[in-house]
């Protein structure tokens, strides 16, 4: 496994002394910690990982890793009650991985001020039942959504809506129907290209940040990891107007508030909404990358904006963001083989600026899971395409040979 766990608590030198705390927690915090950090405020970063940015980003690294590459429960309410104590601290922001402890978190005594969507409004858009007859009654266009085994399984899939990352979504026919989650659906394959929108909620309506594609992938079993994205993507403005209505209505409806994204199936004309992350997205990395003037601070500190105050983005920063200066994409490399973290590889990794989610050296990492996330940009989606690419191989590379003794040699002349 990757975590590699030589303290449960570390702490840095602080980055500015007298501005406020901000916790953030997932299974990986590195993104929301790094956009917190540039907008000048101190971090107190939870996850399972603990790798080398995201340590550089926060002030206080907790760890809240249980077995394989899952939050700990236990662990993630015990950090959360130790940095309710830290001085001036605005609250804490949850990430991916913790969705199916969101709802228990918000009734949970003794933690900070959640700085995101409340228990409420976290049913509304992730209970399954509720969500789809919301989109019904909103006249939201949706694939066809059953709670009993479908007549023809292969038409369809199933979906934990407590899971994330694609590694909740199976294959109906593999189903065990006497063993189905709580929150589990089956939906039916839709057509288009899997695509999201980031936005801002507030004051009961959506800022639409911008459109991605997102990147999936095939691990052993699991035939819909989410890999990645890459944007942000022109969309037809008739289709934009018709996402932004929806938004708008689901927003008025459940009181989404700060940075969401919706995920949605889009097929040149028409789209089709798969699901609500009521929670910051990765994909706010492309858009801080594509558009670095529209967000000077990060777009954590536009979360905290709406959240705290129920204040939406400026006018100027929105429209900065339509007109980006470049295509941006990330793609998470997933071990081809089991290794060992060595300082070599990881010193080359945390220098190379197209790498993110550094491991420590010393982590093990087993064959398909992380090792880090590739980000780079270039002026066209073609080009970002290839981009990654080429960096995806470079990092293989290194992969391969961090270990042998002509190493600082290969990386000179890469």
């Amino acid at each position: 496994m990757k975590p590699h766990r030589p303290h449960t608590h570390t702490q840095h030198a602080p980055h500015a002394q007298h501005a406020p705390f901000v916790a953030v927690a997932g299974a990986s915090a590195r993104l929301l910690a790094q956009s917190a950090a540039c907008a000048g405020l101190r971090v107190a970063a939870l996850d399972i990982f603990g790798d080398r940015d995201t340590r550089k980003a926060a002030e206080l690294w907790f760890d809240i890793g249980g077995d394989g590459l899952a939050v700990d429960p236990v662990r993630l309410v015990d950090a959360l009650t130790r940095v309710a104590r830290l001085p001036d601290l605005l609250g804490w922001i949850g990430g991916s991985g913790l969705e199916p402890l969101m709802t228990q978190l918000c009734r949970e005594p003794g933690l900070p001020r959640l700085l995101g969507n409340a228990a409420p409004t976290l049913d509304a858009v992730r209970e399954p039942r509720r969500f789809f007859a919301l989109l019904d009654a909103l006249r939201i266009a949706h694939p066809a959504v059953s709670f009993e085994p479908p007549a023809r399984a292969d038409e369809w899939l199933f979906k934990d809506a407590d899971g994330c990352g694609g590694t909740h979504i199976r294959p109906a026919a593999q189903v065990d129907a006497a063993t189905l989650p709580a929150r589990g659906y089956f939906q039916r394959i839709g057509d288009g290209r899997p695509l999201s929108a980031l936005f801002i909620g507030a004051r009961g309506r959506a800022y639409l940040i911008g459109f991605a594609e997102q990147v999936t992938c095939a691990i052993g079993a699991l035939k819909y990891v989410h890999a990645g994205s890459i944007g942000p993507l022109e969309m037809p403005p008739a289709v934009v107007a018709r996402i932004q209505a929806a938004l708008d209505a689901l927003c008025e409806r459940t009181g989404l508030a700060g940075l969401n994204s919706c995920d949605f199936l889009f097929d040149g004309a028409s789209f089709q909404l798969l699901e609500i992350n009521a929670r910051p997205s990765s994909t706010m990395a492309l858009y801080e990358t594509a558009s670095p003037d529209a967000w000077p601070r990060g777009l954590l500190a536009c979360h905290l904006d709406a959240c705290r105050f129920g204040r939406p983005p400026s006018s100027a920063s929105l429209a900065l963001a339509r007109e980006p200066r470049w295509c941006a994409g990330q793609q998470v490399l997933f071990a081809p083989a089991p290794f060992t973290v060595s300082a070599a590889f990881s010193d080359a990794c945390i220098s190379d600026p197209q790498c993110r989610d550094v491991p420590m050296p010393g982590a093990h990492i087993d064959t398909g899971q992380p090792v880090c996330t590739l980000l780079v940009r270039a002026a066209s989606i073609d080009a970002v395409r290839r981009a990654l690419d080429e960096q995806h191989t470079r990092v293989t590379v290194r992969i391969e040979t961090c270990d042998e003794p002509d190493y600082a040699f290969i990386q000179s002349h890469s």
